[in-house]
């Protein structure tokens, strides 16, 4: 069974505009499942007999029926220029696809950027819309478009167990296939497989410990959805592992991280505030699955439901994850903001032209929609009075559970299973 996916928009916009295509992302979130409803003829790069073949003559594995698939590329990274030369000889738009689950072993064998002749595409695991976990009720796009009749729903038709569990299980497809009773394991056996690197054509995996690489994403994981400092993540490492890990070191294993794509920072959203405000700049730490981040605490649904403010910052996170996935598919990028008055924003979503909205993440419940409206207004109020910023698209309160409405001030109060972009 196969759900369909955002992403495929963007793919097929790619395929008619641009020769070649690379979708890259983390591991088992469908990449060559997807890129395969577009190919004509493919070559998979998972054995050690295909790799050496392709490394000692990467032209012949680019010969077939166009498009052409070949997954896994980075693993013959001269395939890239090989590429580049078949385009120069012979420009057509759609003859190739690329997919890839980490980068190249040695990036100077890369010797162009690709600009012009391969276009890139980022693909995360599945959103809750995807994944038949949303109604869609309600669409980002409309709202953007100044659409905002949709029906209110004002009964909930889920709980915050469900939500723990949606949010524990992630959007990985061989666990949204899978059975509700063993999806969870499904999961954990994705975590434990992530680090087997001892037979990695990657040297640069090869040479890092797991148990390190697993004690990193803990801390970055107990530090989900704050704006954690570097330093900050590698004294922690250090506290809870009694450990001595010196910057450099820590580097190189974060720089391996992101590599396999595990995690994905937000960065902060700079408006031009006419005064004397300082904008923070510092990232907001973020999984690009958060099912990752329980894992790697040995989180349960259970544990959530113990800890809410700690679900607060795991929802959070879960949030971010769809939203970026909502507003890549609009064109958009997603960032936080926060001032040196303390006045701060979950989720800033800026179209290409120049449109933007403001969303409060919360898990739900009169107070904190309330608290997350009246931080929303404050922002808006700022923004008129002291940017050149437009005013934004409108204002959203998201929430784990609970109604779908517009309350009369204007701002919208939407359950995340009922968001779609």
């Amino acid at each position: 069974m196969y759900y369909s996916r955002i992403i495929q928009r963007e793919i097929e916009l790619k395929l008619k505009t641009s020769g070649a295509v690379l979708v890259y992302g983390p591991k088992f979130c469908g990449k060559t499942t997807t890129c395969m409803l577009y190919q004509n003829s493919f070559i998979k790069l998972n054995t050690k007999q295909s790799i050496a073949m392709a490394r000692l003559n990467p032209r012949q594995v680019l010969k077939g029926d166009e498009p052409r698939l070949i997954d896994e590329w980075q693993t013959a990274p001269d395939i890239w220029n090989q590429i580049k030369d078949l385009l120069d000889e012979d420009y057509r738009f759609g003859r190739f696809i690329l997919t890839g689950s980490s980068t190249p072993n040695d990036k100077t064998d890369i010797y162009h950027s690709g600009a012009g002749r391969i276009t890139t595409v980022f693909m995360r695991p599945m959103s809750l819309w995807e994944s038949n976990d949303s109604d869609g009720l309600v669409s980002l796009s409309d709202l953007f478009d100044g659409k905002d009749d949709f029906e209110w729903k004002l009964t909930a038709d889920t709980d915050l167990s469900h939500i723990a569990f949606l949010l524990c299980r992630g959007g990985w497809p061989i666990s949204v296939l899978a059975d509700k009773s063993i999806a969870l394991e499904v999961t954990k056996n994705y975590w434990n497989g992530l680090f087997t690197f001892e037979e990695s054509e990657n040297e640069r995996f090869r040479n890092k410990r797991p148990d390190v690489m697993r004690m990193i994403i803990r801390s970055y994981a107990r530090n989900i959805s704050s704006e954690a400092s570097i330093n900050s993540i590698i004294s922690d490492v250090r506290q809870n592992n009694e450990r001595q890990l010196d910057t450099k070191t820590f580097n190189s294993y974060l720089d391996a991280i992101k590599d396999i794509f595990i995690i994905e920072d937000m960065p902060a959203w700079c408006p031009s505030i006419r005064s004397k405000t300082t904008i923070r700049s510092t990232p907001t730490r973020h999984f690009v699955d958060t099912s990752i981040a329980c894992r790697a605490l040995n989180i349960s649904p259970s544990d959530l439901m113990a800890d809410l403010e700690s679900f607060g910052l795991f929802f959070e996170d879960m949030a971010v994850r769809d939203l970026r996935i909502y507003a890549g598919a609009l064109g958009g990028e997603v960032r936080h903001f926060r001032d040196n008055t303390g006045l701060e924003c979950d989720a800033i979503i800026h179209l290409e032209d120049g449109r933007w909205c403001a969303i409060e993440i919360k898990l739900g419940g009169d107070t904190n929609i309330e608290a997350g409206a009246a931080s929303l207004k404050r922002l808006d109020a700022k923004i008129r009075e002291k940017s050149d910023e437009r005013a934004p698209a409108f204002l959203m309160v998201l929430t784990a559970v609970g109604p779908t409405y517009r309350r009369e001030d204007g701002v919208f109060v939407v359950s995340i299973t009922s968001l779609k972009y």
